[in-house]
């Protein structure tokens, strides 16, 4: 896939320190010295270039980690698990369900951005908000729990800059 570059520029140390810190515990995907580049791409989200790694992304003002940048990061919170069930469906896009969700971070609060992992392997499959809290996910046997973001296989993913 062909991508539409619109625009194309370098960070400044204090902007970069704002994004590290609205990352919070994700803040370690920007390393020290590491050049940050932002990229506006025709139909796709803004994309932030770690040292020329598309590991994040910006959505409704948002700043999150893109899956690239998950699969290095031990995820011990922010996460749901989800049933081999679901992965089909998390893949394609869908949003998650809570009958499809097996255990999750209690201290999910709606509106964070949330991990989803297969599980059997823990890999990241997507990114998503969440709906409710994460006790709610385990909870519920019906409704949607997490808007899907970005997932495995979708533009972002397959992305080369």
């Amino acid at each position: 896939m062909k991508l539409k570059i619109k625009k194309r520029n370098f960070l400044k140390n204090k902007k970069i320190k704002e994004i590290k810190k609205e990352l919070g515990n994700y803040s370690e995907i920007i390393p020290k010295k590491s050049q940050v580049e932002l990229v506006k791409i025709e139909d796709l989200p803004d994309i932030l270039l770690i040292d020329g790694e598309p590991l994040l992304m910006q959505t409704d003002d948002k700043i999150i980690p893109t899956l690239k940048a998950t699969l290095n990061l031990e995820i011990t919170e922010k996460y749901a698990v989800v049933d081999m069930g679901a992965i089909n469906f998390v893949i394609k896009g869908a949003d998650i369900m809570s009958p499809g969700i097996v255990d999750a971070d209690k201290s999910i609060e709606p509106g964070e951005t949330i991990i989803i992992v297969d599980e059997t392997h823990k890999k990241p499959l997507a990114i998503g908000t969440s709906i409710i809290t994460g006790s709610e996910m385990i909870e519920n046997d019906k409704g949607k729990a997490i808007k899907n973001l970005h997932y495995v296989g979708d533009p972002i993913w397959e992305l080369e800059i």
